[in-house]
């Protein structure tokens, strides 16, 4: 198997690409509002949330949120639901790992045999093999 891995990095340069300046992960974001709009006949007003996305250095993972700018009743398939000011919906999240903990996560299933990373060890390719 050949898969790609996200590294671990500096929180800043993680926190800075998952909330780009051009707003291309935000929209990527608010697109689940929009398919629940189309899909489920939910009424989202995509401008009245904002994307958020940080780093949780404890679970090693950036966390994409969509927050409520105000305080908003939303239906969802003919269900109410309300969203306070600042209430969040969780919408992703993006695990980072270490070489040895990418790893140890694999070793009961896969043996590593090569692994190639760019310059700055950002994000790694791991050819696999089955145990």
């Amino acid at each position: 198997m050949l898969i790609g891995v996200d590294l671990k990095k500096d929180p800043q340069v993680l926190e800075k690409a998952y909330n780009d300046e051009q707003g291309i992960t935000a929209k990527f974001n608010k697109n689940m509002l929009v398919r629940l709009n189309r899909e489920l006949d939910a009424n989202f007003d995509v401008d009245r949330f904002k994307h958020h996305a940080f780093y949780n250095e404890e679970q090693s993972r950036i966390e994409m949120h969509l927050v409520s700018q105000l305080d908003q009743i939303v239906t969802i398939a003919g269900q109410d639901i309300q969203f306070t000011e600042g209430e969040s919906i969780h919408t992703e999240n993006s695990y980072k790992y270490s070489l040895d903990e990418f790893k140890e996560l694999v070793s009961e299933w896969y043996e590593v045999e090569q692994v190639w990373t760019d310059e700055q060890q950002y994000f790694s390719i791991q050819f696999l093999t089955k145990k």
